[in-house]
């Protein structure tokens, strides 16, 4: 009988794996396929909807002379294309954050992160207004490196006190301090109507220029996620038992703080301040696929562009012919979430 049992149960795992297996490839070429075909339909949606046969044709045969090729080209497809790109960057980047810090709230919103990087586009604005968008990227890594770097000394500054909910409260109060700096740079030097559209969060000024510009600095830190993965699943073990098989816990904490801070720096100089997407989608994505980061992380890419390209699109249907910021839509999903997992983390206290 007890044999009977032990084969039993070494099916019904047998079982889990296979089911979290199928889910894997399921989710991700499901995702990829639902992703192009919502990126397609949000490319003909907006003040004046186009067909999407137009856009067939407006890519492999454009004419200048028609408005509707000129708006798909230069307006609709760069827009999605940001929207995608910053969706899974923000979501990778909060699953990286979670698997290295064990904390489940972990979000470059909720640590501060959007905030420096925030202040240092306000800084940019304000002062170097003609800086080119490379070194706004580069500034806004500054930025978010900084506030990354106070949240931990101020969290840490007592390291048995250095709970989930305390880093979270740093990075509260790093992030108020760093907004209210933005806004008085904002006030005093009479860009606040730029900066303004910056803390609402959005993808509607977005070019080809900035497109292209961000699309290296985020692809290549996605890649290093991915690289990155199986080393944040040890990681997620605790420091003791990756150590014990042998893994260099410093150089890869260092280096997975890089990536989280190249995505949340350059999401930010691109789209604004717009929360809770790193937070919400990396449990969803653990929920469908487990525990291994090698499949968190390529499936928090994909769930995390759908999630801001639908974002994208509920502020331009929400209200026709005004946008809703996007950043009130995620936060409408994300503030509830985040509410869940503070209850939940008090009662595991």
């Amino acid at each position: 009988m007890r044999a009977f049992r032990m084969v039993s149960k070494s099916v019904a795992t047998s079982s889990d794996i296979q089911n979290k297996n199928g889910m894997k490839a399921f989710l991700m070429l499901g995702g990829s396929i639902a992703l192009l075909l919502l990126m397609a339909f949000s490319v003909t949606q907006g003040a004046k909807p186009i067909p999407f046969s137009m856009i067939w044709e407006a890519i492999f045969n454009l004419d200048r002379n028609n408005m509707s090729h000129i708006v798909i080209v230069d307006l609709r497809i760069p827009r999605v294309l940001a929207s995608a790109l910053v969706g899974a960057a923000f979501a990778v980047s909060g699953a990286v954050m979670q698997g290295i810090t064990r904390n489940p709230m972990a979000d470059s919103g909720l640590l501060g992160l959007n905030a420096g990087a925030g202040l240092a586009l306000s800084v940019c604005i304000a002062f170097f207004p003609q800086i080119g968008y490379n070194n706004v990227i580069i500034f806004s890594f500054i930025g978010a490196t900084i506030a990354y770097l106070m949240v931990n000394g101020i969290a840490m500054y007592r390291r048995s006190a250095a709970t989930p909910m305390r880093i979270v409260l740093a990075g509260a109060a790093v992030g108020a301090l760093f907004t209210a700096l933005s806004q008085g740079i904002a006030l005093y030097n009479k860009v606040s109507q730029n900066i303004m559209f910056w803390m609402a969060g959005g993808v509607a000024g977005s070019t080809w220029k900035q497109v292209t510009l961000m699309s290296p600095w985020i692809c290549l830190a996605l890649i290093s996620a991915i690289v990155l993965s199986r080393y944040i699943s040890l990681l997620n073990l605790g420091d003791d038992v990756a150590k014990g098989l042998g893994l260099n816990t410093k150089l890869i904490n260092l280096l997975c703080s890089l990536t989280v801070l190249v995505l949340a720096g350059t999401s930010v100089s691109a789209v604004g301040a717009v929360g809770f997407v790193g937070l919400v989608v990396p449990h969803v994505t653990r929920f469908l696929v487990g525990v291994d980061y090698r499949a968190i992380i390529p499936a928090s890419a994909v769930l995390g562009a759908i999630l801001m390209v639908s974002a994208d699109l509920g502020a331009r249907m929400l209200n026709p012919p005004f946008e809703t910021p996007i950043g009130v839509l995620t936060a409408l999903i994300g503030i509830p979430f985040f509410l869940y997992l503070a209850r939940r983390q008090r009662r595991a206290v």
